[in-house]
């Protein structure tokens, strides 16, 4: 089983770099104010070994950048996102391909926020920006299945593979989960299957689990390989985690930064990752907190092992 690696997460990158960087904007600032530090993040996973770089339009939806920036410059920034990932995927020298992110438009991790009327024109916007640059379109982070079908209806057909990424409940009880006590899910409630069947059905090409605690992911991936096998389906799986410090409550989206953990160092993440390629993730990655060390050691030493 091959192997494909996602690049990091680029919100923690530009802080590291000395972008500027805060709330609320978060990643979209650099964007806007400093475009060229996108571009170095992007440069930097490329040289990593990351098959595909992500575009940086997780935060370009109003909730982080305002409603009028939105409306009077969503669309440029969206466009520029994506013609920075590609500029970077191109000047690779390798077969880099670009990920359009349509992120939750309403603020990661609240599906009881989610609006698929007002979600529409939101994620209409980032298509259109997005569309001349993308490979592939992935809908990240996602906290219900509703979130999967706004994206899907974004797309209005268009023929480029589509990615279905969701995030888990990790303030359940992760250590029942491990135990096989408990099972994942969506941060919804819904199940791994039910998701899995709604991805199945919107034809997505890859089913991942992204921004929750690396320990939860092997979990749901052996159940989303059970889905995958039970309906006799061709869609690849996949998992890029977060190094967030466990919470059981977080606090509301967008309020603060999350502390990250200092376990999961380069050495550490790819332990996680081993495990979740033995459960049958054959395309990984890393989200918040993961930067292009670790990315370096997926692409060289995991997917070595992997093949």
């Amino acid at each position: 089983m091959a192997i494909r690696i996602l690049d990091g997460g680029m919100g923690r990158e530009l802080l590291r770099i000395g972008a500027p960087f805060q709330q609320p904007e978060w990643s979209a600032l650099a964007l806007i104010q400093a475009p060229e530090f996108v571009r170095t993040a992007h440069d930097s996973f490329v040289r990593a070994g990351a098959d595909f770089i992500t575009t940086n339009s997780y935060a370009v939806v109003p909730f982080h950048i305002g409603d009028e920036r939105f409306k009077a410059d969503g669309l440029r920034l969206a466009a520029l996102a994506g013609q920075l990932a590609r500029q970077a995927a191109d000047a690779g020298g390798q077969a880099v391909q670009v990920a359009g992110s349509l992120p939750p438009v309403f603020g990661s991790y609240r599906p009881d926020l989610f609006d698929a009327a007002a979600a529409a024109p939101l994620l209409n916007t980032l298509v259109e920006g997005l569309a001349p640059y993308v490979d592939v379109w992935l809908g990240e982070t996602l906290s219900s299945t509703a979130e999967a079908k706004a994206a899907h209806a974004a797309l209005n057909g268009d023929p480029r593979p589509l990615w279905l990424s969701f995030t888990l409940d990790d303030t359940a009880d992760v250590e029942a989960i491990l135990r096989g006590d408990a099972a994942p899910s969506l941060r919804s409630g819904e199940s791994i299957e039910t998701a899995f069947a709604v991805a199945a059905s919107l034809g997505a090409k890859a089913f991942l689990f992204n921004c929750s605690q690396a320990e939860i992911m092997e979990a749901a991936v052996r159940r989303a390989r059970a889905a995958q096998a039970a309906a006799q389906a061709d869609i690849a799986l996949g998992v890029y985690a977060n190094t967030f410090v466990p919470e059981r409550q977080r606090g509301p989206a967008n309020s603060g930064l999350s502390a990250l953990r200092e376990d999961l160092q380069p050495e550490g993440y790819a332990a996680f990752a081993r495990r979740w390629a033995e459960a049958g993730a054959s395309i990984i990655g890393g989200c918040c907190g993961i930067g292009p060390e670790h990315i370096a050691l997926l692409s060289q030493a995991v997917r070595a092992e992997f093949h």
